[in-house]
């Protein structure tokens, strides 16, 4: 496994942290990294380009002129496109320019191009961004001492309000969360600056033989005991009782009356 520096905003080093060969020590694919950019590109365009046909363009509907007999061309319409200021023909029209691209492709393209930019010793492992305050001054000679360049990818995992106020307003230095990195912001920085736990994140995310994290076990559970079935309220037997007392007393009176 690679190990590098960790170093706190001050470049002093502050320990070693091992990188995951799988994610950090891939073998780099041109082509997945092409693939990835130029997939993350047109999901950035807007579409939202129009050209107005021969409908659309103003200008009288009338014929110029009669078909025949004048010894010029035929025409129909002031709007034709073959005439200036006339309607385009088959001009560009609204549409959505993204498309999918298999999961796997990308996160072997996130693997080749943390591969590339370790490999050019372009990747720095920070402590913490634990930065004072949220002025862009801070921010800026923390990067300057660190390495002094222009161009930054700064990957961070959880919420820094500093950090993000800091950085919105730099040119060429890009802030971005774990979850949302793309290749192409790799490959269009020169220094990527990562934290010790988007390191982290990165590894249990894109190492493809890391295994899942197990669910607990689970007891057997005795089944639910029958619901009991409840005797008849013997306020309802009442009714009953006094209906067969008054038959046997209309028997009994009968076979009196018989006698």
């Amino acid at each position: 496994m690679p190990v590098v520096d960790v170093v706190n905003l001050d470049g002093k080093k502050v320990g070693q942290v091992e990188l995951a060969d799988a994610v950090f020590g891939a073998k780099v694919n041109p082509h997945l990294l092409h693939e990835a950019s130029r997939w993350y590109l047109r999901g950035l365009r807007a579409g939202t380009h129009k050209t107005k046909d021969k409908s659309e363009v103003s200008g009288a509907g009338r014929k110029l002129w009669r078909q025949k007999g004048t010894g010029r061309a035929r025409v129909g319409s002031i709007r034709s496109p073959l005439w200036r200021h006339g309607g385009t023909v088959h001009g560009p029209k609204p549409r959505d320019y993204s498309y999918a691209l298999p999961k796997k492709m990308l996160l072997g393209a996130l693997r080749s191009a943390l591969s590339a930019k370790l490999a050019e010793q372009k990747l720095t492992v920070v402590d913490a961004w634990s930065l004072e305050n949220h002025k862009t001054k801070a921010l800026r000679s923390v990067l300057d001492k660190l390495n002094g360049v222009k161009s930054a990818l700064l990957v961070a995992y959880g919420e820094n309000r500093n950090l993000e106020l800091a950085s919105r307003n730099m040119e060429r230095v890009k802030l971005v969360a774990t979850n949302v990195l793309q290749p192409y912001d790799l490959l269009n920085h020169d220094l990527l600056l990562l934290s010790k736990e988007a390191v982290a994140r990165l590894t249990h995310s894109l190492d493809p033989a890391g295994t899942p994290i197990a669910a607990p076990d689970v007891t057997s559970i005795a089944p639910a005991p029958k619901p009991k079935k409840e005797a008849a309220p013997k306020a309802a037997a009442k009714p009953a009782a006094k209906k067969e007392k008054a038959k046997n007393t209309k028997k009994a009176a009968n076979k009196k009356g018989k006698e």
